[in-house]
């Protein structure tokens, strides 16, 4: 099931961006590597961003991610961020539930979801060295549009795919809206 994400699951949610960390840094990638502001976690919870599947509500989460209209300026141009577009950002998968298809269930409900609410794209953006994980999301039917290639930028490889209403197999009845 997918829930929305409250103030206190904010130290899983920094979890899930250390244990990535670890694994990948097994794999030879830095990505993650560096910690992520706490705080910009907590304004996307705030803003009803961030959302936990579950296998029940009780249970740690196997996964997370963030759904958002925000559009990097340093991967999207003006013109694209002027577009209808929803974003993902942060998705993780716990180890444990590593091959089981979360994560493509995950996209697929962030497609429909930006479906529900009238954008035109579902957008993200990877690792600009991680070839593994783009061509994951190029399996998963995601358009490869750019690779910003400037030293600073470590998630640049941009990539979109038309929003679409989808059999994701969540359950989202324990949606709730944010509170304030």
């Amino acid at each position: 099931m997918l829930v929305r994400a409250e103030e206190a699951d904010l130290p899983r949610l920094l979890r899930f961006r250390t244990d990535a960390s670890a694994w990948l840094s097994k794999l030879g990638t830095d990505q993650w590597a560096k910690p992520f502001p706490a705080s910009h976690i907590l304004a996307s919870i705030r803003r009803g961003e961030v959302y936990l599947a579950k296998e029940h509500l009780e249970k740690d989460a196997a996964a997370t991610i963030t759904l958002d209209r925000e559009a990097d300026p340093v991967v999207w141009t003006s013109a694209e961020a002027a577009e209808n577009a929803m974003y993902v950002h942060k998705l993780a998968v716990d180890r444990a539930y590593a091959g089981t298809g979360l994560g493509t269930q995950l996209l697929d409900w962030a497609g429909h979801e930006a479906a529900r609410q009238g954008a035109r794209w579902l957008r993200l953006d990877a690792w600009t060295t991680n070839s593994k994980l783009q061509a994951y999301y190029v399996a998963r039917g995601f358009t490869h549009i750019r690779t910003n290639t400037d030293a600073l930028v470590v998630s640049g490889w941009a990539a979109q795919r038309p929003s679409r209403h989808a059999d994701h197999g969540l359950d989202i009845r324990h949606l709730e809206q944010p509170n304030g």
